[in-house]
């Protein structure tokens, strides 16, 4: 089996940067200590659960999302493609959200993730509107149902020309 292609370490677009979590910034996130370059609310208990899955090298991991100089959520993929597909998942701190973030956020990373040639999936819950607006603005347009959870799970098909 070939080992998954590399995402950049550095993820970026016209107002953020998309920073791995070190395992470092996992650990002070799990004992609650708080870093400057967080905003006051990060992490949420959601951005502590994806840290959790923070490994040194792994490209393929939580980031911060960090807009001018805060992290203000977490964006990440849950580990390397299996078949050439893996699981998104993001989330910001409330302050954040309704300005266009989140979907700046996974516009960054499908980018990457399509030069990749892997294809993502997201599990949200059907009354998730803000998700879902920003699932089907990133291009996630196939719905495969639902998860064990009650969640729809949708996923976005890779371009028929890669970048």
């Amino acid at each position: 089996m070939s080992e998954p292609p590399l995402l950049p370490v550095l993820i970026s677009s016209a107002r953020l940067r998309l920073v791995l979590v070190t395992p470092a910034d996992a650990a002070d996130m799990r004992a609650g200590r708080h870093q400057d370059r967080w905003h006051p609310d990060y992490p949420r208990r959601d951005d502590v659960d994806a840290a959790a899955m923070a490994r040194e090298g792994d490209t393929w991991g939580p980031r911060h999302v960090v807009l001018g100089v805060q992290a203000v959520g977490s964006i990440g993929c849950f580990g390397p493609p299996v078949d050439g597909e893996t699981e998104v998942g993001y989330g910001l701190v409330e302050a954040a959200r309704g300005a266009g973030v989140a979907t700046e956020a996974l516009r960054a990373l499908v980018a990457e993730t399509d030069r990749a040639g892997v294809r993502l999936r997201a599990a949200v819950a059907p009354q998730n509107r803000a998700s879902l607006r920003v699932l089907a603005a990133c291009g996630f347009t196939e719905l495969r149902g639902g998860d064990e959870d009650g969640n729809l799970v949708m996923a976005r098909p890779l371009p028929a020309t890669l970048p």
